[in-house]
């Protein structure tokens, strides 16, 4: 028997693989074949998830293991902010370390052990870099031939100005009042935009932002592979960049911006040196179930309720105490 995770990093359910405690790793198109079971609520189980977090041991000689996110339809992210935290959780405390780097597709990513948000609900910081803004890194076409910053797209949205930023996962970024947040425009465009489409043939995360006051944000995601999420930790990241850049008078760098999203609420830090940015992401990292199941269900993409013993944590709980703690920000906090 191995040992799966659920786990979630603001409500964005993932279950995690530790593939080094496997006799035979799994194949992609077999972690391609599990994703698409096991996160799907009608095939897999405990209402299914976001995607699939993969532990692997990295060949990079800083890097305590390597991670890879395979969303709920098969496709491979590039980075996941909101998965990293769930994945620097387990791999500090299998290794009993609480600063290090972990090897993802484009980076090695510093990560570290912060203080808990409150009883039971640990937190982690993950850094979120490369940035990128030129039209190749997303890629986008018939968007012009330069970065996208605070531009109108009347072909998107009439009246919303957008952000277009890869960190390295495409992200486009508006900011919008309240009513626009609650309205149809965020899930039209975010499925236009993520199936064939003329400006991003790849795809594209799609974020709302209201502007609370200083250095606050609620954000909202259709995420490129998923759709409507409770968070998008690349996306909360990206879109405090684009609020600093294009409101500098109300975001700050090195300064923490407080990010409130459906599933509860982050932390982000804005860093630039010379024309590098960063962005720290701080967040819980939640452990809501321990599975144990045959390795040959994992190969055969078959993990059901009768093929495993579920144990459920109490950090749930304690998760759900400290977001009902949280102010009321907007009207779409509470809907799920």
């Amino acid at each position: 028997m191995v040992q799966l995770r659920k786990v979630h990093g603001s409500e964005n359910h993932f279950f995690l693989l530790d593939q080094t405690t496997l006799e035979s790793p799994l194949t992609d198109p077999e972690l391609v074949a599990l994703a698409q079971q096991i996160t799907n609520p009608e095939t897999g189980i405990l209402d299914g998830a976001d995607g699939l977090l993969v532990v692997n041991t990295s060949t990079h000689e800083n890097a305590l293991g390597q991670m890879r996110v395979i969303n709920a339809d098969g496709s491979e992210a590039s980075m996941c902010g909101n998965g990293l935290r769930t994945v620097a959780r387990y791999l500090a405390e299998k290794n009993h370390t609480n600063q290090f780097k972990i090897e993802t597709m484009t980076a090695d990513l510093q990560v570290s052990r912060q203080s808990d948000l409150a009883a039971q609900v640990p937190a982690f910081s993950v850094e979120i870099s490369p940035v990128r803004f030129q039209p190749a890194d997303f890629p986008f076409t018939n968007l012009g031939s330069e970065p996208l910053i605070d531009q109108p797209v009347p072909a998107f949205v009439s009246g919303l100005n957008f952000t277009a930023i890869a960190v390295p996962n495409p992200h486009l970024i508006s900011f919008v009042d309240e009513d626009v947040m609650n309205g149809d425009d965020l899930g039209e465009l975010g499925a236009r935009l993520n199936g064939k489409n003329d400006y991003f043939p790849d795809g594209v995360n799609v974020s709302f932002a209201q502007i609370l006051g200083k250095n606050q944000l609620f954000v909202r995601t259709y995420e490129r592979g998923v759709g409507f999420t409770n968070a998008c930790g690349t996306g909360m990241s990206a879109t405090s960049l684009a609020f600093a850049l294009t409101h500098p008078k109300l975001a700050e760098f090195e300064h923490t911006i407080t990010v409130y999203n459906p599933g509860g609420m982050v932390k982000t830090r804005l860093h630039k040196a010379e024309n590098r940015y960063w962005i720290d992401l701080i967040g819980n990292a939640t452990e809501t179930h321990l599975i144990d199941v045959d390795e040959s269900a994992l190969h055969q993409a078959n993990v059901m309720l009768d093929n495993t013993s579920i144990e459920t944590t109490t950090e749930e709980m304690a998760y759900q105490k400290f977001v009902a703690d949280l102010p009321k920000v907007s009207a779409i906090a509470v809907k799920k």
